[in-house]
C-alpha cells in the first residue's frame, strides 16, 4: 500500500486525487492533507480519509476544528506544507498547490526522500536547475502530473533510451484562440475563464486563455527532461485528445492520447510503473473523426515568446515571468486591469528584473517578491 500526503487536496488536482484513492482503497493510503483555505471542504475529506496530519494554509484555531476531527495533527500557514511534504509518513507527495509556494515543498519532499508527483509548475519554473539537481542527487525522479508533460513521460517509457529529437507540446488554444488580437486584450473576466474542453481552477483557466500556461509548460519540460527550449515545439491542437508526443531522429512520432479528463494523469503517476482504473473512458476515435492542428500564434499570444526568451536569458527571467504573471492575473481577476495588461505587466517586469541571478532558493524568492511588486505599483 502506498502512503500519499496531498497538497492542495480541496482543488481540482487533489479532489481527483482523493477519487482514485477511494477506488482503489487497497493500493493508497492517505496520511497527510492540506489546503489553503477551503475548511469545510478539507472537513470532509479527513472525515472520509482519516490522515494522520491535516493543515489549512490561512490558519485555524484548535477550538475551530469540530470534535470528531480532533483525532489527527492540524497545522497553519507554512508549517502545515512542511510537515505534509517532509514529516508525516509517506512515500509519495502530491504537490498541486498554485504558485511559488510548491517549490519550498517539492525541495521538503525530495530532501526527506519522498517521490515527488508535480502538479505544481511553478516549482520547475522558477526552480528547475535546484530541483532537478536534487532530484538526482537522491535518486527520485520527478513524476509530472500535468497532461502535456504525463503525455512526454508515457511516450518516453516507450523510446527503449533513445533520445529523443523534439517534443511536441500540444495546446488547446483556449477560448481566444479565433479571436483577433485587439479583441483578445478587451476580453472580459467571464470570457477568459470559458475553457472549451477543461475544467480548472480561476488563475490556470486565465493562462490558458493568455496562453502563459503553455509558456511555463515549454519551461517545465525544458527541465523534466533535459531538453534545449529550441527543441520544444507547441503545436495548437483544439481537440485535447493528443495529450503531446515525442518525435525521434529515425522520424518516428509516439504521441499519447485520452479525453481530457485530469484523472489519467494523476493516476499514472500515483501508480507509475502500473496502471489502474481512473473511471475514464478511452477516446472513441470512429465518434472523433478527426483530429486537426495548428501552428501557434505568437503575435496574437506573445506569452510563448517571453517564456522562450526567459529561458535563453537564464537567471531569475522565468521566476520574474512566473511572479509577474501570478499577480497580473489575480488583479484582473479582480477586474482591476484589462486581459491585454497582463501581458504588458509581464513584459514591464522583465525589462526591469531580468538579469537577476538565481543561484539558491533565497534568490529565486527575492526576485518572485520583486516581480510582483513592479506589477501592484503599475
Amino acid at each position: 500500500m502506498k502512503r500519499i500526503a496531498i497538497l492542495g487536496s480541496t482543488g481540482s488536482i487533489g479532489t481527483q486525487a482523493l477519487d482514485i484513492c477511494r477506488r482503489h482503497p487497497e493500493a493508497y493510503r492517505v496520511t497527510a492533507l492540506t489546503a489553503k483555505s477551503s475548511r469545510e471542504k478539507l472537513f470532509d475529506q479527513v472525515r472520509a480519509f482519516r490522515p494522520e496530519m491535516a493543515g489549512l494554509l490561512d490558519g485555524i484555531r484548535q477550538e475551530e476544528i469540530p470534535e470528531d476531527l480532533r483525532f489527527c495533527r492540524w497545522l497553519s500557514g507554512k508549517e502545515a506544507l512542511h510537515a505534509a511534504a517532509a514529516e508525516t509518513e509517506a512515500d509519495a507527495v502530491l504537490v498541486s498547490i498554485v504558485g511559488i509556494a510548491g517549490l519550498q515543498s517539492v525541495m521538503d519532499a525530495l530532501e526527506a526522500g519522498r517521490q515527488v508527483l508535480l502538479a505544481n509548475k511553478e516549482a520547475l519554473v522558477t526552480g528547475g536547475h535546484l530541483v532537478m539537481e536534487k532530484a538526482k542527487a537522491k535518486g527520485l525522479p520527478i513524476l509530472p502530473v500535468d497532461s502535456e508533460h504525463s503525455a512526454i513521460f508515457q511516450c518516453l517509457q516507450g523510446a527503449g533510451g533513445n533520445q529523443p529529437e523534439k517534443i511536441l507540446l500540444t495546446a488547446s488554444g483556449g477560448p481566444f484562440r479565433t479571436w483577433k488580437r485587439e479583441d483578445i486584450r478587451k476580453a472580459t473576466r467571464a470570457q477568459a475563464l470559458k475553457h472549451p474542453n477543461w475544467d480548472m481552477g480561476a488563475k490556470i483557466t486565465v493562462d490558458s486563455a493568455s496562453m502563459f500556461n503553455k509558456g511555463l509548460e515549454i519551461m517545465e519540460a525544458r527541465w523534466l527532461f533535459d531538453m534545449p527550449e529550441s527543441r520544444i515545439e507547441v503545436v495548437v491542437h483544439p481537440e485535447s485528445i493528443v495529450h503531446s508526443a515525442v518525435a525521434f531522429t529515425d522520424g518516428a512520432v509516439i504521441a499519447q492520447l485520452g479525453v481530457p479528463d485530469m484523472r489519467v494523469p494523476i493516476g499514472y503517476a500515483m501508480s507509475y510503473p502500473l496502471r489502474k482504473t481512473t473511471g475514464v473512458p478511452a477516446p472513441d476515435l470512429f465518434a472523433l473523426g478527426k483530429l486537426t492542428f495548428e501552428r501557434p500564434d505568437e503575435d496574437k499570444f506573445p506569452s510563448l515568446r517571453m517564456a522562450k526568451e526567459a529561458l535563453r536569458a537564464g537567471g531569475a527571467a522565468c521566476t520574474v515571468l512566473n511572479g509577474a504573471n501570478e499577480e497580473a492575473v489575480a488583479r484582473f481577476l479582480r477586474d482591476e486591469i484589462s486581459f491585454g495588461e497582463i501581458y504588458d505587466l509581464v513584459a514591464r517586469a522583465l525589462d526591469a528584473l531580468g538579469g537577476l541571478p538565481a543561484t539558491c532558493l533565497e534568490e529565486i524568492f527575492e526576485a518572485d517578491r520583486r516581480a510582483r511588486k513592479v506589477v501592484k505599483e503599475r
